[in-house]
């Protein structure tokens, strides 16, 4: 049972920080209503739907290594489609996570990463004990 718990404090904890992030950026709550079904967000001119797409293919790792490298962490649109990122590599179960070598975990480490790196690291003082 401890192990459910501890999956389901991380994905409260990514919950909260992608909403803190969009609020900042959007200036207003967030709530998933806000996205359209059509991802409009890119990254250095590659479409997020195809950072998605590198997802669903098991391709997890390369899809972030590519997407950190090209994002420009002074640009809001970057940062919501960071965001958008690792909210949809979360929502991915369990199975398919270990199957491609990626966790929860990294998820939420890579959060804070780009709240930390876009100026807004003070967002994950508020919902982690560090």
């Amino acid at each position: 049972m401890f192990v459910e718990d501890e999956k389901d404090y991380i994905m409260r904890m990514i919950k909260q920080v992608i909403r803190a992030l969009f609020s900042v950026i959007l200036g207003r709550e967030f709530t998933l209503v806000d996205l359209p079904k059509e991802n409009k967000y890119e990254v250095s001119g590659k479409s997020m739907d195809d950072y998605m797409e590198m997802i669903d293919d098991g391709l997890i790792n390369d899809a972030e290594n590519l997407i950190l490298e090209n994002v420009n962490y002074s640009d809001n649109n970057d940062i919501a489609a960071l965001a958008l990122f690792y909210e949809y590599i979360s929502d991915k179960d369990d199975t398919f996570l270990e199957a491609h070598d990626y966790s929860r975990a990294e998820v939420l480490e890579g959060l804070k990463q780009v709240a930390e790196n876009s100026g807004n690291g003070h967002l994950i003082n508020l919902f982690l004990d560090e």
